[in-house]
């Protein structure tokens, strides 16, 4: 069957995952504090000469994770393929990811802040620090007010927007719900959509974006179509 293009609709908002090789995980690890500060920068840069406005990224000896509104339907390749060109230089090696990077398409309002939480708290799952705005090489510390955290080139989403009327009282909403993490369940349905690239939204959402994305937003159900009363006649 032939593969299915990215998921892409205009103007949405997408979390997207690209897992390195575990050559490059070892080698990474070995200097990883210029590794990971470099890989920032590179995607910035990569990210802001494609149009595309950042909200989130964390980069861990696993993987680089970003959540961002693409400029158009081959930004994010576009930007993680320069990301993965620039540390193979470095690193003298081959390719550094692990084939195509995952993505999914977020609901606003409902999945977006989920969305960031779990990404920046991907340090956490991997036993890196205890609080995920202490690692230095994600947006937690941006969003939580943390000394050190570097903002540049953040656009802030709407949905974080939403925590508080000022910069204060938003830090500190955040802080909790990043502190808390999402219930298993909701991680479950993330991770789950994140891999089998389809939108992670309610039915409603799922119908309109069907209507704007360039292919399907979930998988065809499976089985034999129903029988229709004509049919039966």
């Amino acid at each position: 069957m032939a593969r299915l293009p990215r998921l892409y609709a205009e103007g949405f908002a997408q979390l997207a995952q690209a897992r390195f090789t575990h050559h490059a995980d070892a080698v990474v690890r070995q200097s990883f504090s210029l590794q990971f500060a470099d890989i920032g920068r590179w995607l910035r840069l990569a990210l802001a000469d494609t149009d595309t406005l950042l909200h989130g990224w964390v980069v861990t000896p696993s993987s680089l994770t970003l959540l961002a509104t693409p400029g158009d339907e081959t930004s994010l390749a576009r930007s993680i393929q320069q990301v993965g060109r620039l540390l193979a230089s470095r690193l003298h090696a081959g390719g550094v990811f692990e084939g195509r990077f995952h993505s999914t398409i977020a609901q606003p309002q409902r999945w977006l802040l989920p969305c960031l939480i779990w990404l920046e708290r991907q340090p956490v799952r991997e036993g890196l620090v205890t609080e995920a705005d202490t690692w230095r090489w994600s947006s937690a510390g941006a969003h939580t007010g943390s000394v050190g955290a570097s903002a540049v080139g953040l656009q802030p989403l709407a949905d974080y927007w939403a925590c508080g009327n000022t910069p204060f009282d938003r830090q500190a909403v955040y802080r909790r719900l990043l502190q808390e993490g999402n219930p298993p369940a909701e991680n479950a349905q993330l991770q789950a959509c994140l891999t089998g690239q389809w939108a992670l939204g309610d039915d409603a959402f799922l119908s309109e974006l069907s209507k704007l994305a360039n292919r399907r937003v979930c998988p065809e159900k499976r089985g034999r179509p129903r029988k229709t009363v004509s049919a039966l006649a």
